[in-house]
């Protein structure tokens, strides 16, 4: 079992990269596989919504790291995205990553448990938290909570080390999705299948 830790924080040694370790140590405590994704500081496009990857099963960019993280997820089993608070939302780097990653290659989430890792100097942090969970819900992806929003505060690289809940809440997260992997696994061996979802229906409100 693998879960991938993305980073959308422009600063690979930040907070939210701190928030993310935290997560991470306790997640190999639990024996389970990690490995940290950084989308790093270089430019990255929006979805322009071409519709391509639907032909391609990938972006139709391939000069920014949107494909290499489609190709990451299917190695995967669970993931955990952490940004950074821009103006109360999340940093528009993961925003437009994970647009044409999950309209490119959804098949490759669905079903995976997730989770948001939020990290801000004092305010956005549920807005953010909202935002990104809500990649979840529409790939048919269990919600991993904690025992609080999956929040951690400070300022300057650092400084969330002073959280003493915030990282709190990330080891909770953590054991939270080394448990639901390991009960998906146990279903898995028992012959449980992930459910079929149905297609058929598509409504348009505009006639």
């Amino acid at each position: 079992m693998k879960v991938l830790l993305v980073n959308g924080s422009a600063n690979p040694k930040g907070n939210t990269a701190l928030a993310l370790s935290e997560v991470e140590k306790q997640l190999r405590a639990e024996g389970i596989e990690t490995e940290l994704f950084q989308i790093g500081g270089k430019p990255v496009r929006d979805c322009i919504a071409c519709g391509r990857c639907g032909e391609l099963g990938r972006c139709v960019f391939d000069d920014d790291v949107a494909n290499r993280l489609i190709e990451k997820a299917g190695e995967c089993d669970g993931f955990v995205f952490g940004t950074p608070v821009y103006y109360a939302h999340p940093s528009g780097r993961i925003l437009a990553v994970l647009d044409r990653a999950f309209y490119a290659a959804g098949d490759r989430f669905t079903h995976k448990p997730g989770a948001s890792v939020i990290v801000a100097r004092r305010s956005g942090t549920t807005a953010s938290f909202d935002v990104l969970n809500k990649y979840f819900t529409i790939n048919q992806m269990p919600v991993v909570s904690s025992t609080y929003w999956n929040n951690a505060y400070g300022r300057v690289p650092g400084e969330a080390a002073m959280d003493a809940e915030g990282l709190q809440t990330m080891r909770n997260l953590a054991r939270n999705m080394a448990w639901m992997l390991k009960c998906i696994a146990l279903g898995r061996e028992h012959g449980i299948a992930a459910p079929q979802a149905e297609r058929e229906h598509f409504t348009h409100f505009i006639r």
